[in-house]
């Protein structure tokens, strides 16, 4: 973990981790794309912001000048992307990231002056983002790393047609690393999964209160997708 990543952590009062952040973050996870099984309310953002920090930030432990976006978040609502958006702040706070939004009813004016000075991770709602693309004011040639979140809400609301247009904008699979939460994975989700991410580890997080001794709470699987 990034030092900046631990001292964000530390200032924030975090002691330990959860399951799901235990589980993304481990050091034989770095750099696959990952399929998590995760529900709301499980700190999976902060696990899937700590699980893209080595990444991101290569050797170094600050960023540089931001230009286009190295990151991007897809959330299915307003609520949970503006949610998303603060928890990378403070995350990435100490690493001296600028953050950006393109979200569904919010002033596309403000929005718009913040990419124009450059951004390293864009959070955003599949239409707005969309409205920055055909605009020509956002370009995703550049992004290195892509979070689809609560990928069966965006499936559930019809989002999926847009993502897939937002998806294509972005550099090939295999040269991006992407990761993918759902609370379920239904053979919708796991036909999406195969187009959009690259020989993917699926990580299953078994619920607190039904782990035992004997069961381990997280799981790893090497996922063969059909071809």
């Amino acid at each position: 973990m990034k030092q900046a990543l631990a001292d964000a952590l530390q200032k924030r009062g975090y002691e330990t981790l959860t399951p799901v952040q235990t589980a993304v973050t481990a050091p034989e996870l770095a750099n696959a794309d990952l399929l998590v099984s995760a529900q709301t309310g499980s700190g999976k953002t902060v696990g899937f912001g700590l699980a893209i920090g080595d990444s991101l930030l290569g050797e170094d432990e600050v960023f540089e000048r931001a230009s286009k976006p190295l990151a991007l978040v897809i959330a299915p609502t307003r609520e949970l992307a503006l949610q998303v958006k603060r928890e990378l702040q403070w995350l990435y706070g100490e690493a001296r990231a600028t953050m950006a939004s393109c979200v569904g009813g919010m002033d596309m004016r403000d929005e718009r002056r913040t990419l124009e000075r450059g951004a390293h991770i864009v959070v955003a709602t599949p239409g707005r983002l969309l409205d920055f693309m055909g605009r020509r004011d956002l370009y995703l040639d550049h992004v290195e790393i892509l979070v689809l979140d609560e990928a069966d809400r965006m499936l559930d609301m019809g989002f999926i047609p847009q993502v897939k247009r937002i998806v294509r904008a972005t550099p090939a699979k295999e040269s991006r690393q992407t990761l993918l939460f759902s609370a379920t994975f239904t053979q919708d989700i796991l036909n999406l999964s195969e187009q959009w991410t690259y020989q993917p580890i699926s990580v299953d997080i078994e619920p607190e209160n039904v782990a035992t001794d004997s069961v381990d709470p997280v799981s790893y699987t090497h996922l063969t997708l059909p071809t």
